[in-house]
């Protein structure tokens, strides 16, 4: 049964599910920045996905990215699976501008993380509601 990793419930707000991911929101307003998380259990590298789910999940990440960069004006996207502290396969999407806090260094370690009001919140489910499309489920805060 897939279960979030403690780490990413502490520190990310769930959005919703996409068909193979669960969509998480970062609560740092530093930067918008999302992470999706394969609904499958035991899994911390991608090899360990099947085949369908590899490219299930290349397919809602790339899609994820190309909407959040122009719902979010990026200057740039930022991909990348990690899991040095939590070893849950999970993806990274993180939009990138130019004024942003970190800019044009990593966003790891660079600055505190500045917690999302809940207005913040709501603005950014709302801005996703106009472009996320059917096959996404919204959690419903």
């Amino acid at each position: 049964m897939f279960s979030l990793d403690s780490r990413l419930q502490q520190d990310a707000l769930v959005v919703g599910d996409f068909p193979l991911c669960r969509l998480l929101l970062m609560n740092d307003a530093n930067y918008p920045w999302f992470i999706l998380v394969p609904r499958r259990e035991a899994v911390s590298e991608l090899f360990q996905l099947d085949i369908a789910d590899q490219q299930s999940l290349w397919q809602e990440t790339t899609r994820l990215a190309e909407i959040l960069k122009d719902a979010f004006s990026a200057d740039k996207m930022n991909v990348a699976t990690l899991g040095n502290v939590v070893s849950q396969l999970h993806m990274h999407i993180i939009v990138r501008r130019r004024e942003d806090a970190a800019w044009p260094a990593p966003v790891w370690g660079r600055h505190p993380a500045r917690a999302y009001s809940e207005e913040e919140i709501a603005a950014i489910r709302e801005r996703l509601r106009l472009v996320l499309t059917a096959d996404f489920q919204f959690v419903e805060a």
